[in-house]
């Protein structure tokens, strides 16, 4: 039971690192890339939930933010 709780704190951990990639992605470099494609594409199912509930101020996204927050919290109570 306990490799269980490791490999979902280590998948918590890859997808915090993929969501900041992401995020700073999203800043440098705005059009769409294959990498990018692959980011959006394991991000957005932790993302788009959270969008649901999470508010924007104004053009500035915090659901990445949020979501890294959660994952480490999943990932610490899981150690």
């Amino acid at each position: 039971m306990a490799i269980i709780f490791r490999l979902i704190g280590a998948l918590c951990e890859v997808l915090s690192i993929a969501i900041l990639v992401r995020a700073i992605f999203s800043w440098v470099s705005p059009r769409p890339n294959a990498f990018t494609d692959f980011l959006v594409t394991i991000t957005e199912p932790v993302l788009a939930p959270l969008r649901r509930v999470v508010p924007r101020l104004g053009p500035v996204d915090f659901t990445p933010l949020v979501a890294i927050v959660l994952l480490q919290i999943i990932a610490r109570i899981l150690r």
